[in-house]
C-alpha cells in the first residue's frame, strides 16, 4: 500500500467512539418515483424504517441520522432506469417471521418473487424479490434458527 493510501485510511482514527458504517446508502433507479415511493413507504415500514428525506427526483428511507439508507431515484442522466444484472440489495431482519411477512408484503404490493423464504445453509434464512422497477432485493436473518 502506498503512503498516500495508507494516510487516507488512517485519518478515520480521529472518529474514535463514533460508529462508522461501510455502506452509507444504496441507490436504486425508478421510472415512476411516486409509485416507487408508495411501494417502499408501505414495505419498509415493516422493518421500522421511515422516510429520511425527499427531493424532486429521489426518496430515502432509514433508521435515523448517520445510519445506512435506501434511496430510490430517477436517473440523473434522464435515461430510463433499469435493474442491474447481478445487483442486489440485502435487507436485514430480526427473525424468520419478519423475513416471511416482509417477503409476502413485497409480493402483495406488486413485487415479483425471486425465491421464497427458506434456509440457504444452516442458519441463513432469506427470501428474494424484485420491486416494481425490476430491482432485485432480499430480506434475510442471520443467524436465524
Amino acid at each position: 500500500m502506498d503512503n498516500d493510501k495508507e494516510s487516507r485510511f488512517s485519518r478515520v482514527s480521529h472518529l474514535k467512539g463514533k460508529e462508522i458504517y461501510m455502506i452509507g446508502y444504496i441507490t436504486l433507479g425508478t421510472n415512476n418515483l411516486e409509485r416507487a415511493e408508495r411501494f417502499y413507504n408501505v414495505l419498509l415500514k415493516e422493518l421500522g424504517a421511515t422516510q429520511t428525506f425527499k427531493t424532486g427526483s429521489s426518496v430515502s428511507w432509514g433508521f435515523g441520522e448517520k445510519r445506512p439508507m435506501l434511496t430510490i431515484t430517477q436517473p440523473f442522466d434522464r435515461k430510463p432506469a433499469s435493474a442491474g444484472n447481478g445487483v442486489m440489495v440485502a435487507l436485514m431482519a430480526k427473525s424468520r417471521y419478519v423475513v416471511d411477512s416482509f417477503h409476502a408484503k413485497a409480493l402483495a404490493l406488486g413485487g415479483k418473487d425471486e425465491g421464497a423464504p427458506d434456509f440457504r445453509g444452516d442458519d441463513f434464512y432469506v427470501g428474494y424479490f424484485r420491486d416494481l422497477d425490476g430491482n432485485k432485493l432480499n430480506i434475510f436473518c442471520y443467524p436465524c434458527a
